[in-house]
């Protein structure tokens, strides 16, 4: 029948001067309309125990009878509500076993929601039919979506989360995460957290796990972990639109799995997914939330070549004009025998576009006609844009085409225009609010399947100097009391009771009306890293113009100093700054001023790989080839196996050679002259430093291997510079610990970090 039925339709069309897909001219038509035929189904549409037409058309009277249209609105509007009613009627009959598939021999099968398509042609179609359902209590899904997944309202979640979880102990990160729509914590949760120092620190501490875990297992085991602890995935499940949601955040989770691999670290992967929010791409559209039993909705084009039991075309009767400031359109090219495309400004160039628009539309009705199996249905109406236009457009359209060949169709003919028989006009269904009550499947679960091994997860990890050492991811230092540098500005009560001390001590010195020296700067980790800051500075105006430019110098130190009242500090850093640019510093048989440097990069980040490193072989090569063989805590046992990252605060070239240097704000006594050999050698033991700069060194040994063509070690590493930054005024050693590596010992770390700690074990 569906096919009798379009066979009329269409044959009706061709009589038309232009024929069915409006190719005919001077009575030539290339492209004509061919009925077909069909072996038929022995199964049968039945509704309420009836048979139903193989097309109906809900006749919807114009709105605005005085001119005879309905503005597009309106119909949107009111057939979304009509074909959301009607479905939801279906499937209750179908619940009860009165609308469904007989078929002679066979038991009766229940019309299902999977059954029944809805064809639009644009996004606010899908919406408005979507949302019509889904304020009956009937789940769709739309097949068409091409919209990022970048672009939901998901994404600026996750990113949140990202940021929180890579640093848990920044409250302006942690705060907007746990305040995000995705965790949708409740409002006095939220107060509770934000005003309960316990109830902030388990935030702190749940938030650091997922930082652990993150490093070892990956971002996707992270987040599924951060989902799973904040019932997320339960809770959207209960709501409209909650299974798109869900996808959306497993699609993000799983996309930042992949991209992990070609990343290094954490903020690499949050840089990346932050630049994908900002400029989405169309390749990553959004993801099919459910193959379930769903309502299909979909775009005409989309659903070429398928086929479904039930097919709605709600919205049939509207279209969408060509033109604009620049139309295109099609002519034939007499000597190539072919159609060309000719773009033109506005005018009668418009008509022709919107001539072959409609052709267009034509062809895509055709399409959307024979996409049925058992039943259509059409949303039919006088359609206008308007409400208040002077008359109706409904002969603008493929359908209105399709009925009077292009003829306009006054609101009171459109029943009549029909071909006999082949369509079933009928009045506009009533709206019902009636909700659709999905029934329930009481099938019994089958027993969970069991692993027949135990599934162990490998240790892999991303490591750092400064985090092993402090004891944040299994200790590496032995002695977990001392100290770590300033790489971490959050550090035990110990260094602010030492910066506290420091301030107290300038305070007095201040108060005694002594100068102020760097022996009287404020310790602990906040005031290293500021000094860090002024460095960094430096380096990247460059060292030189740093120590000239006298007022920029001050300038900058005064803004810095500003923000912390430490007004009075202003002048003694600048002379200390301006010191530190000019003295020579002794770099093994070298005098280097750091005015001197040109080319430095400071901040360098490095990454590479550690296979399985046991930091007891570790340890012993160190401590073997560095410091003639000082006796120094030892490290605790542990495996580097993922990533070893970390942040060298200069590398610096000389003369052909490669340094790397790193600034120390340790207070060793009350004078420049506690900066001896001995002393700055002792603190270099007991904090392990050597560890640290040889893990530099061999960093930038792998990253000259790389880069730097006929690469020799011995002819191209420079060593180690770490400047104890208040002993610059020593005069013999100008506060500076200098050492180089030997070759052997960075050649075996390479192999150690390659994989293969046997070799250097042996």
């Amino acid at each position: 029948p569906v096919v009798d039925a379009v066979n009329a339709l269409f044959a009706h069309a061709e009589t038309h001067a232009r024929g069915a897909f409006r190719f005919q001219q001077d009575g030539n038509n290339p492209v004509p309309f061919q009925p077909v035929d069909c072996e038929g189904k022995q199964e049968q549409l039945q509704i309420a125990g009836k048979p139903q037409p193989a097309i109906t058309a809900w006749h919807q009277p114009a709105a605005n009878t005085e001119k005879g249209v309905t503005g597009g609105r309106v119909y949107l509007t009111v057939m979304a509500q009509v074909a959301a009613s009607e479905i939801v009627r279906w499937l209750e009959l179908a619940k009860a076993g009165q609308a469904g598939f007989a078929e002679p021999g066979k038991p009766f099968k229940p019309l299902q929601p999977k059954d029944i398509a809805i064809l639009v042609r644009t996004g606010k179609e899908a919406n408005a039919i979507r949302q019509a359902l889904a304020d009956r209590g009937v789940a769709s899904v739309y097949l068409s979506d091409r919209d990022s997944v970048f672009a939901s309202a998901e994404a600026p979640d996750v990113l949140r989360w990202l940021r929180a979880v890579a640093e848990p102990d920044n409250a302006r990160l942690l705060k907007p995460a746990l305040a995000s729509a995705g965790l949708a914590l409740p409002l006095p949760q939220l107060a509770q957290l934000f005003e309960s120092e316990s109830e902030w620190e388990n935030a702190v501490l749940r938030f650091r796990s997922y930082r652990v875990l993150w490093q070892k297992q990956g971002v996707l085991p992270m987040l599924r972990q951060l989902l799973a602890d904040y019932t997320v995935a339960g809770r959207l499940l209960q709501q409209e639109n909650g299974e798109r949601a869900l996808t959306n955040l497993l699609h993000i989770a799983e996309w930042l799995q992949q991209q992990s691999h070609t990343v290094d670290g954490e903020q690499a992967l949050i840089r990346l997914l932050a630049d994908r929010i900002a400029n989405p791409s169309e390749e990553d559209v959004l993801r099919l939330e459910s193959d379930a039993d769903l309502v299909k909705v979909v775009t005409i084009h989309k659903s070429k070549g398928l086929e479904y039991p039930l097919v709605l075309l709600p919205f049939v009767c509207s279209r969408r004009k060509a033109g604009g400031d620049v139309v295109s359109y099609h002519v034939l090219d007499e000597a190539q025998g072919d159609y060309v495309a000719l773009l033109e400004l506005s005018g009668a160039a418009n008509d022709r576009a919107d001539d072959e628009r409609l052709s267009e539309d034509m062809r895509l009705l055709y399409v959307a006609l024979t996409r049925a199996r058992h039943a259509l249905w059409l949303g039919i109406t006088p359609w206008a844009e308007r409400v208040n236009a002077s008359s109706n457009h409904l002969h603008e359209s493929a359908f209105g085409y399709l009925l009077n060949g292009g003829e306009p169709i006054a609101a009171e003919q459109l029943a009549q225009c029909f071909p006999a028989a082949a369509v079933t006009v009928v009045p506009l269904p009533t709206v019902s609010s009636v909700r659709y009550e999905p029934p329930v499947d009481d099938t019994p679960l089958a027993p969970a399947r069991t692993l027949p091994r135990k599934a162990a997860a490998e240790p892999w990890w991303v490591a750092s100097y400064s985090a092993l050492k402090t004891g944040e991811l299994q200790a590496l230092a032995a002695d977990a009391q001392a100290v770590a540098e300033p790489e971490d500005p959050r550090q035990s009560t110990a260094d602010e009771e030492a910066e506290a001390e420091g301030t107290h001590s300038s305070q007095a010195v201040m108060a005694s009306g002594d100068a102020l020296t760097m022996h009287q700067f404020p310790r602990g980790p906040k005031p290293g890293t500021f000094l860090h800051s002024l460095l960094e500075w430096a380096a990247g105006e460059g060292f030189a113009m740093a120590l000239q430019q006298d007022a920029a110098r001050r300038d900058y130190i005064a803004q810095c100093c500003s923000k912390r009242q430490w007004d009075k500090w202003i002048d003694p850093l600048d002379g200390w700054l301006r010191d530190l640019l000019d003295v020579p510093l002794p770099v093994g048989s070298q005098q280097i001023r750091l005015a001197d440097v040109q080319h430095c990069l400071p901040e360098m980040e490095f990454w590479f790989e550690s296979r399985s490193v046991n930091t007891t072989a570790l340890d012993t090569l160190v401590q073997q080839h560095t410091l003639a063989g000082a006796v120094r805590p030892q490290l605790l046992y542990n495996t580097l196996n993922g990533m070893l990252k970390g942040f060298i605060d200069l590398v610096f070239e000389r003369d052909g050679q490669y340094y790397v240097a790193d600034w120390k704000s340790n207070w060793l006594g009350d004078s420049a002259d506690a900066y001896t050999v001995d002393a700055m050698r002792d603190a270099i033991l007991h904090k392990r430093y050597e560890l640290q700069y040889t893990l530099y060194i061999l960093a930038l040994h792998r990253h000259l291997q790389d880069r730097l063509p006929g690469y020799d070690y011995d002819q191209h590493i420079g060593g180690a510079v770490y400047v104890f930054l208040r002993g610059i005024h020593n005069g013999n050693t100008r506060g500076v610990h200098f050492e180089k590596p030997p070759r052997g010992l960075i050649e075996q770390l390479d192999v150690l970090f390659a994989g293969d700690g046997q070799e250097c074990a042996a």
